[in-house]
């Protein structure tokens, strides 16, 4: 089935396109370019690869048999060194290109060459509700995600083995070939403990006693899941840089289903009111909301408050000229005083902030000036959606 991406990429100038695996990066290009306006050159066609590694140079001789206005190279991490013949091409006006990449990592590590500002930087992420439309099913999306992937398959069991093979893909292709580890073990030990983690705060020295590591490799295993795509961290709030720092983070897995797969909870149901649904439901949450604010291309900074082990609130969005949104998201189908009390306690601390209820309940309602909101129809009431 082919959706709607909310992504608008415009055909004006060359562009990165960034996103994990199968998250539909090449389906969105071959869509968005006609075979007669564009080469596609897979740097996962063994054969291609192979040519480009040993002489990146060729690529030359690709383009100058061509008569078209675009190139498009999937998979540009697997050999940084083409930017620099593609460079060459957007200097001399021949080529416009576009870019895709899973990971950031080996470009990065190699220094490569990102153009200098001559292409666009686009992220695509895993569908959105609102590119599925009338197909959305929350009960699915939060037991198996919403990657592009996943989505061609009807049966829940053919869901299942898609995203088990997608872990060991990952560990294969993303990590052990490009060397982004030395070992293997404890990383894929702590794959399973930072996927169980979703939504927490990070405790580096905790993850590295279980996984028998040290804080610092934990750090580094954190940034690999930052530099393939797998994440992101959200930071506690703090008007002060400064003070920032002496907390922690939480991390955020990009999808459910990948999540659930890593931690060994994918052949197990999702039951509402259950300590996993409700950790859950917050990243499908968060991730809705910060996906739809990186395809807006406006600016913005997403954060979390948390008092002490008992006072928390979920998200804090700010945005320029805009209010402060506090945000609390709960599980449940039927929200009450108790859902906003600490909205209420900490809304006095924010100037020009507006406290927001995000559940599952579809009735609207306003409590004590916090509005309580359905996730769908918060989307609409935080500018993300129409």
């Amino acid at each position: 089935m082919l959706y709607d991406r909310s992504l608008k990429i415009r055909k004006n100038n060359s562009f990165f396109l960034f996103g994990a695996r199968s998250t539909g990066k090449s389906t969105l290009l071959r869509g968005l370019f006609s075979p007669d306006e564009a080469l596609f050159i897979d740097l996962l066609d063994q054969e291609v690869f192979g040519r480009l590694l040993v002489n990146p140079s060729e690529l030359n001789e690709m383009l100058a048999g061509v008569s078209k206005a675009w190139c498009i190279i999937d998979e540009i991490q697997k050999i940084p060194a083409l930017l620099d013949v593609v460079h060459q091409q957007i200097e001399l006006k021949k080529f416009k290109f576009a870019l895709t990449g899973s990971s950031a990592r080996k470009l990065k590590r190699d220094s490569a060459n990102m153009l200098g500002g001559r292409a666009f930087l686009f992220r695509l992420f895993s569908l959105t509700s609102a590119e599925f439309g009338n197909d959305f099913d929350l009960e699915s999306v939060l037991a198996y995600g919403s990657l592009a992937k996943v989505t061609e398959f009807k049966e829940p069991q053919d869901k299942v083995l898609f995203l088990k093979s997608y872990a060991e893909t990952y560990l294969k292709e993303e990590v052990l070939i490009e060397q982004l580890i030395r070992s293997l073990p404890p990383f894929k030990k702590f794959l399973q403990i930072a996927a169980t983690n979703d939504t927490e705060l990070v405790n580096y020295s905790n993850i590295a006693r279980d996984v028998r590591s040290n804080p610092n490799s934990i750090m580094n295993y954190y940034s690999i899941l930052e530099d393939t795509l797998l994440g992101f961290f959200l930071e506690p709030y703090h008007t002060a840089i400064r003070k920032r720092q002496k907390h922690a983070p939480k991390f955020y897995w990009f999808d459910t289903g990948v999540r659930r797969s890593l931690a060994g909870t994918i052949d197990i149901p999702v039951v509402p009111q259950s300590f996993e649904y409700g950790s859950l439901f917050e990243s499908f949450v968060v991730n809705e909301i910060y996906r739809n604010l990186v395809y807006s291309g406006k600016s913005f900074q997403l954060s979390y408050l948390r008092v002490d082990d008992n006072i928390e609130i979920d998200l804090i969005l700010e945005r320029a000229g805009l209010p402060t949104f506090l945000i609390e998201i709960k599980s449940t189908t039927y929200v009450n005083l108790n859902h906003i009390s600490y909205l209420k306690l900490y809304k006095k601390n924010f100037a020009n902030s507006v406290t927001l209820l995000i559940s599952r309940d579809k009735v609207r309602k306003k409590i004590d000036e916090t509005l309580c909101l359905h996730w769908s129809e918060a989307l609409v009431e935080l500018d993300l959606v129409k």
